[in-house]
């Protein structure tokens, strides 16, 4: 699910931190606002609009870390308002509604482990590319060449 591919350029030192924080802001924001799915990726695009004229290798980090969180925010947003119609409204709770939420407990915990593992190598300068995030941040993210 995770793959590390050579980049075309070594990153420096302040570019790996920079590219490695792009992921724990996304840690940040689960322990600040959990239950709202909107918070993990308002913090996340906060950070990506600061990076985007950051080098490439920070700017690819950050879409990437952007784009997961784009594809968290639809599920978990759907569990979400699922169970504020369970809560407050006159639906109640199914085998469907069970499965949905362990579906996205199951997601949400795989992307905090490897929020966790792409931020560590990350600090240390190794490029690493997620499963379907990495090719569609691949296809987004372009070097900008100046000449």
């Amino acid at each position: 699910m995770i793959h590390t591919r050579s980049f075309p350029y070594k990153p420096t030192d302040h570019e790996c931190e920079r590219a490695s924080n792009s992921y724990l802001m996304s840690l940040m924001a689960i322990i600040v606002g959990l239950p709202i799915p909107i918070v993990n990726l308002l913090a996340t695009f906060i950070f990506f609009m600061g990076n985007r004229k950051g080098t490439y290798f920070v700017r690819w980090h950050c879409s990437q870390a952007m784009l997961s969180q784009l594809g968290l925010f639809f599920f978990n947003s759907y569990g979400f308002w699922w169970t504020f119609s369970i809560l407050f409204g006159d639906t109640a709770i199914s085998n469907e509604y069970v499965a949905y939420l362990i579906t996205i407990f199951i997601f949400n915990f795989t992307e905090v482990i490897f929020t966790i593992i792409l931020s560590t190598n990350i600090r240390k300068g190794i490029h690493m590319e997620m499963f379907f995030f990495g090719d569609l941040t691949n296809l987004i993210t372009k070097p900008k060449f100046h000449g």
